[in-house]
């Protein structure tokens, strides 16, 4: 049983807590900006502007024109790389293809599953067979790139990569 000394405080914390709690404003969620892009090499790129990393793997179209990719070579983590410069290689049953990097920067991560599972890149292109994430040091790199739209026009037009 509660003394009644003890009653005015408690009424006193009590009365505190909810004002408090009724003046609180309401916490405020952070909200990524994750926007796609493509680059006319047939990458894209989803890039995180929280952190900067890009998630960059080859897309439908690109997969489709491949054929069964069987084997991927990508670079070490920590590998620096050059928009529009070679970083890797796509082997499928049609032919080998080299990829590109979209945007500058240093390689923060690979898709090690891609090693005992190329095929995610055919059944899974933008998504699971994702091929590295990349620490992006010039975001202004990304802006450069084709919307979704624009790769759509770009691909119905028949135009190769440049």
């Amino acid at each position: 049983m509660i003394s009644s000394a003890l009653r005015p405080a408690l009424r006193a914390v009590a009365s505190t807590s909810r004002a408090s709690l009724l003046l609180r404003p309401a916490p405020q969620q952070l909200r990524t900006l994750v926007t796609k892009k493509y680059a006319k090499s047939h990458e894209w790129i989803s890039f995180d502007d929280q952190t900067n990393i890009g998630t960059v793997g080859i897309s439908d179209y690109a997969q489709n024109k491949l054929g069964d990719v069987v084997f991927v070579e990508l670079p070490s983590v920590d590998t620096a790389v050059e928009s529009g410069d070679e970083f890797g290689a796509v082997e499928s049953v049609k032919a080998a293809s080299d990829i590109y990097a979209p945007v500058s920067g240093d390689v923060h991560e690979i898709n090690e599953g891609l090693a005992d599972k190329p095929t995610l890149i055919n059944t899974s292109p933008e998504d699971e067979g994702w091929l590295v994430k990349i620490k992006v040091t010039d975001s202004k790199e990304f802006e450069d790139l084709l919307s979704v739209e624009q790769y759509k026009t770009f691909c119905e037009s028949g135009a190769e990569s440049s």
